[in-house]
């Protein structure tokens, strides 16, 4: 009987193993490549409203080895972009993500936060201090006094906590932004 199971054994044909060709290269598959890789790279970015267009956009004309990760990226984004389209019940409570966003090095989007509290209140001496303090990290030091300034005009209080605040050690040795905080009374 186990000469029986060593016959079978032997007799049994295996099918060659083939390796599955590579589609040849063309232009629209390496344009489609590139999207991809762009729209990843936008995604790891934090930019998940652009990389779910770019996704969608890409999706209908995609190369079948693709079209899987793409269905998943998109939803992966989509669901970030309902996180991030939170509504903000105040101006503070927008400005609070957009220190947030500063905090985890996501500038252009802490930009567009502020920027968005200054339209509706131009007024806002809290957006001003944050772009002020934006501004000094990302060393535009111009920017920076001016928006510390508008901001200590609005709301003095602003002078005393720029004093303290970490966020603006690049400015220390500038002569500006000491007598904007140390007044000659």
């Amino acid at each position: 009987m186990a000469t029986t199971k060593a016959k079978t054994a032997n007799n049994i044909r295996r099918m060659p193993r083939t390796i599955a060709a590579q589609p040849a290269p063309d232009a629209a598959r390496q344009q489609a490549l590139e999207q991809f890789s762009a729209a990843v790279q936008l995604m790891q970015s934090g930019k998940f409203d652009k990389a779910l267009v770019a996704f969608e956009k890409l999706l209908p004309d995609a190369p079948f080895e693709l079209a899987d990760r793409i269905r998943t990226f998109r939803t992966a984004c989509a669901k970030q972009t309902e996180k991030v389209a939170a509504k903000f019940t105040s101006e503070e409570e927008r400005c609070d993500y957009a220190v947030v966003l500063l905090n985890d090095g996501n500038y252009a989007d802490a930009r567009e936060h502020f920027d968005e509290i200054l339209k509706k209140n131009p007024q806002s001496d809290f957006a001003l201090y944050g772009l002020a303090v934006l501004s000094s990290m990302t060393g535009d030091f111009t920017a920076c006094l001016e928006h510390l300034t508008a901001a200590i005009s609005m709301n003095p209080q602003r002078r005393i906590q720029a004093r303290s605040d970490s966020d603006f050690q690049d400015m220390a040795d500038d002569p500006r932004f000491t007598e904007l905080l140390y007044p000659e009374t």
